[in-house]
């Protein structure tokens, strides 16, 4: 497996780091490579692997696509390729944090998007730059960023072409959480243990809920939660029962 693309696993915690630091981390189609190969085998290791977390190497997330192989004309496995993967990476089993630092243009915003929550730190930037370089979007940036800031947001940032800072993403409801800057990887892994500590049976299913039901009617969504969940996880009573212990005694 190439480099350009890194793991590295935690209890429980698949780390993910986009490796070309020198490059911005701009996504060539190696980088597609590697990445696809990654969730493949994560789809496979929801025993051993709660969270996914992606990230980026060196000053920061991603700055997109890689325009210089884009200029020469890239060779991919197959039509479609990176936009799919990308899907894959959506609808990986194990909820996904992406975890932005520096830039996070275009490409690579379209990347983070596909993330559950999107953590920022509080020199993120953010951009769609599509039009800049008369490029539409095919990696899901007009449908899957509406869905995080509403329809008028994401135009204003798709005709503009203007940087986002992580404050105002968060405000947007583009970023889910903004830590300091200093301590800015240190936060993310302590937000990731918080997350791994709940049970990952609960995360699978609460995930796949949202995903199912998106775009459904009020009433239908309430029908496909009551009838087509998922039940209870096998540590339940695992968790009643520290829980109970823990509770201090009715003298």
């Amino acid at each position: 497996m190439n480099s350009t693309v890194l793991r590295n696993d935690k209890q429980g915690l698949a780390v993910l780091t986009i490796n070309r630091p020198d490059k911005l981390n701009s996504l060539n189609v190696e980088v597609f490579e590697a990445l696809d190969a990654h969730l493949a085998d994560l789809e496979r290791q929801t025993d051993t692997v709660g969270l996914v977390l992606l990230r980026g190497a060196g000053n920061c997330f991603s700055a997109g696509h890689d325009l210089g192989d884009l200029a020469k004309g890239e060779q991919v496995p197959r039509a479609h390729f990176q936009s799919q993967v990308i899907e894959r990476l959506a609808n990986l089993p194990q909820p996904v944090i992406c975890a932005v630092h520096g830039h996070c243009y275009t490409g690579g915003l379209e990347l983070a998007l596909a993330g559950d929550v999107i953590v920022a730190s509080a020199n993120a930037k953010f951009a769609d730059t599509h039009a800049k370089w008369a490029l539409t979007p095919l990696w899901g940036m007009s449908q899957r960023l509406p869905r995080r800031v509403g329809q008028s947001q994401a135009m204003e940032m798709m005709l503009s072409c203007r940087t986002v800072g992580a404050q105002e993403a968060l405000s947007l409801g583009l970023v889910n959480r903004c830590f300091a800057d200093e301590d800015f990887f240190e936060a993310v892994d302590s937000y990731a243990q918080q997350v791994l500590a709940n049970s990952w049976f609960s995360h699978r299913a609460n995930k796949k809920l949202l995903v199912q039901t998106d775009g459904l009617s009020l009433g239908a969504g309430l029908a496909h939660e009551v009838y087509r969940h998922e039940g209870v996880g096998p540590d339940v009573h695992a968790r009643i029962a520290s829980f109970l212990q823990k509770k201090p005694s009715k003298s």
